[in-house]
């Protein structure tokens, strides 16, 4: 293992905002990753390279990552994601993606279309936009996460190239 900790913890320097502040993206290095620090499960890639992260094989995916957003605004949120030609396990496997404002929060849920449709070039997802208001009083700390923990199917070939909040207009 090349780390101490199995699991990778966020980096902030890999979260870039536009000029604006009005869109985040998060490279593979500015999400939590279970087991991320571990080779045998995951590949991450160089510190500020613009490479994805690569799953090697896991039966518990969670990858989260948050971000301080603007009160009064609703957000987008999704990753870039891709397959590789040798991917495998995510037939039948259902990925959730979720959001929640603040560490009390209550969750919100969006179930995603299965994953195996998915092929070598980069898509964004969930296929249906994904949105989170934020209050104007109240948390706006915007945590979120994709997930797929519940078959304990080995599944692998997932290419993260990053996770993204957009501000919806």
């Amino acid at each position: 293992m090349s780390s101490k900790k199995p699991h990778h913890e966020a980096e902030q320097e890999a979260v870039e905002w536009n000029a604006e502040r009005t869109e985040a993206t998060i490279k593979p290095r500015g999400l939590n990753i279970v087991w991320g620090s571990d080779p045998r499960y995951w590949h991450l890639p160089e510190k500020r390279s613009n490479d994805p992260v690569e799953l090697v094989q896991v039966c518990w995916l969670e990858v989260t990552g948050s971000v301080e957003v603007k009160r009064g605004n609703k957000y987008q949120i999704g990753f870039k994601i891709s397959l590789k030609a040798d991917a495998f396990g995510w037939s039948g496997s259902p990925v959730f993606m979720m959001a929640k404002l603040g560490k009390k929060g209550k969750y919100t849920w969006r179930k995603m279309k299965s994953l195996d449709h998915l092929g070598k070039e980069a898509a964004e997802i969930p296929d249906e936009k994904f949105e989170i208001l934020v209050p104007e009083q109240g948390e706006n700390q915007l945590y979120f996460g994709l997930y797929e923990v519940w078959n304990g199917k080995w599944k692998g070939g997932l290419l993260i190239h990053h996770a993204f909040i957009r501000e919806v207009k």
